[in-house]
């Protein structure tokens, strides 16, 4: 069921909408993306804002922290999960200055961050969106 938003909904909402969006994620991505964490804060970290060059901390939705599938090698040893994390306030932001459903915004934000973990294009990602 998904729920019409006409308030702000919390970190803890906000992230219970993600997984709710996440189940509607087609399952050939979600079958194969093993151990990813999701995450959502307000804001990305200092640290994430230099990194990306952000002009503000709105500018950024979501974030693929990992390594792409196409970059793993079984030679690799990884210390820290692949994580996905979700930006509460822009996100928030985006859905007022759109107008878009809340859902379809988040659900958007994970195609397109889980679609880094693969590796996929654009294209790829705005294709599996709207199939």
């Amino acid at each position: 069921m998904i729920q019409r938003h006409t308030t702000p909904p919390s970190l803890a909402e906000l992230e219970n909408i993600a997984a709710i969006e996440f189940e509607r994620i087609p399952d050939e991505l979600r079958q194969h993306l093993g151990a990813i964490l999701f995450r959502v804060e307000d804001f990305p970290d200092e640290e994430t804002e230099e990194e990306m060059e952000l002009e503000s901390p709105f500018d950024l939705l979501g974030l693929y922290r990992g390594v792409a599938l196409p970059r793993q090698s079984v030679f690799d040893v990884r210390t820290t999960p692949d994580m996905i994390f979700l930006y509460r306030r822009p996100i928030l932001d985006y859905w007022c200055e759109t107008g878009q459903d809340l859902n379809e915004v988040i659900r958007h934000v994970l195609i397109h961050e889980i679609g880094h973990h693969f590796g996929f294009s654009d294209e790829d990602m705005e294709r599996i969106e709207h199939e």
